[in-house]
């Protein structure tokens, strides 16, 4: 029968020496790890947060100058549910734009449902006074080279793009049932062989502005951050 071995004590001593030390490198690289993890995912964010701030402010821009207001517009936003009647089927949000803390403008969503290849996204400004300042197509799949001409990045007339057709304009100066194409007896151009675009855009920035109009002041005095509800609004 085999004797235990007899391990000297500074032997074992020096084992757990060596085994505390290896223990603390490991938890001293895990935190140095996780921290520099950490500190890049914050600056990751905070490009990211950046650039999404830059590219809301860019869409913004192509219906509402900067000039125009001189609030942080991103921070003064509510909350819209879904709309039927402007073809939002999920929450977005509406901006107030404000001038020397008087309200300006509101710049909002609306969604064309019957474009010719799919839903039509587009981004409105509205004044405070009631005109249409501006309405810019955000996202679409209208075909290539002929229905495309509704996004002004596509539409060959530089000159004269067919979406500014809504510049500057209210019902007092077009009344609503104006506001059609002009193959539906309204006042809008299309352009030949792609006529559903065009009226899916128009029709769909007609009931956006009968939308917003009778609502401008509960829009406006809402808190910011606080949800939109179409209670005691008018029909």
């Amino acid at each position: 029968m085999s004797e235990p071995l007899d391990i000297p004590p500074n032997a074992e001593a020096g084992a757990l020496r060596i085994a505390l030390r290896t223990a603390v490198i490991l938890l001293a690289f895990t935190l140095a790890f996780t921290a520099f993890m950490s500190a890049a995912w914050q600056l990751t964010a905070k490009r990211i947060a950046i650039s999404a701030e830059a590219e809301k402010l860019g869409l913004i821009g192509a219906v509402l100058a900067p000039s125009f207001y001189g609030n942080a517009l991103l921070d003064d936003a509510i909350v819209l549910p879904p709309q039927a009647a402007l073809g939002l089927d999920e929450e977005a949000r509406l901006f107030r734009a404000r001038k020397h803390g008087k309200p300006v403008a509101l710049v909002f969503e609306a969604v064309a449902r019957d474009g010719y290849a799919g839903p039509i996204r587009l981004l409105l400004a509205v004044s405070n006074d009631g005109r249409l300042l501006a309405v810019r197509v955000t996202r679409h799949k209208e075909t290539p080279g002929l229905g495309d001409y509704i996004d002004p990045k596509k539409d060959r007339n530089k000159a004269r793009p067919w979406i500014t057709q809504f510049a500057d304009l209210d019902f007092d100066r077009l009344p609503a049932e104006r506001w059609r194409v002009k193959k539906d007896g309204g006042q809008f151009d299309q352009r030949a062989g792609a006529t559903i675009s065009a009226r899916a855009v128009t029709n769909a920035t007609r009931q956006a502005l009968l939308w917003v109009l009778p609502r401008r002041d509960k829009l406006f005095a809402l808190p910011s951050g606080t949800r939109f509800t179409d209670q005691g609004s008018p029909p």
